[in-house]
């Protein structure tokens, strides 16, 4: 089988191509997002302290009041002075729930942020990695690789005797190319020792993925790229499902 080099090149180059697009269009703007958010709680946290010093001089206020009246009102000042701690205890307790609630959220954001990204270039690398091998498989099938297939296939018929109803009187098989006798022979032998009997004719479909489709009475068998890649297909998308939330890396 010879392979077109030029053909390969382009697809590794098309493929690099996608790796840049991913980093320009879809790694940057993420980073920004985060960015951005980072200094929304920057200003929220500032706010915060603001709060605390308020608390402060609002304390620094009602103590002045209680030296004012600390001569003739002692038991006033004394109820002002619990008030102003208790109310300068409840603020700062509430400043401190306000940044820690918003330190949490902050990590949690970021962590979800970047589990986000990651799973989203992860499947989309994935998607362009099974999109490239589909095209490449189908550039470079030959009536070679078809063949192979076949003889694999061949290899795996006793595997469906389970599913067959009866003895079949026909089978239809029907490849891409044209199988060459040697293969024809080896699907006739194999099916031979499965349906004994069974009359099989061979059928040729320009439009079908590489491989063999088999039909043995009412039951329809493929063995073809398309399988292979769906079952990769498939591999790739529980790898996506699988993929641990906690797995991505907090900045924060």
């Amino acid at each position: 089988m010879s392979i077109d080099w030029i053909t390969v090149g382009a697809q590794i180059g098309n493929f690099l191509v996608l790796v840049w697009l991913l980093k320009r269009f879809l790694y940057r703007p993420i980073l920004d997002g985060i960015d951005a958010r980072e200094r929304e709680i920057s200003t929220r946290m500032g706010e915060a302290a603001r709060v605390e010093a308020a608390a402060e001089k609002q304390k620094a206020e009602y103590e002045a009041r209680i030296e004012a009246l600390q001569a003739s009102r002692a038991e006033t000042l004394e109820a002002a002075r619990q008030a102003a701690e208790k109310e300068r205890r409840e603020l700062l307790a509430e400043a401190r729930q306000k940044i820690d609630r918003e330190q949490a959220e902050r990590a949690a954001q970021r962590a979800e942020d970047a589990r986000a990204y990651r799973a989203e270039l992860q499947k989309t690398g994935a998607e362009a990695l099974l999109s490239l091998t589909r095209k490449s498989l189908t550039d470079l099938a030959d009536e070679t690789l078809e063949s192979r297939i076949v003889a694999r296939a061949v290899a795996r018929l006793p595997e469906v005797a389970d599913r067959l109803h009866g003895a079949p009187q026909y089978a239809v098989a029907v490849t891409r190319n044209p199988l060459p006798e040697d293969v024809r022979a080896g699907l006739r032998d194999a099916l031979n020792r499965l349906a004994p009997g069974a009359q099989l004719s061979f059928e040729t479909d320009e439009t079908r993925s590489p491989g063999l489709g088999l039909k043995l009475g009412s039951v329809q068998i493929d063995w073809t790229i398309s399988d292979y890649l769906e079952d990769l297909e498939a591999m790739l998308d529980k790898a996506m499902d699988d993929f641990p939330a906690g797995s991505a890396r907090d900045d924060g």
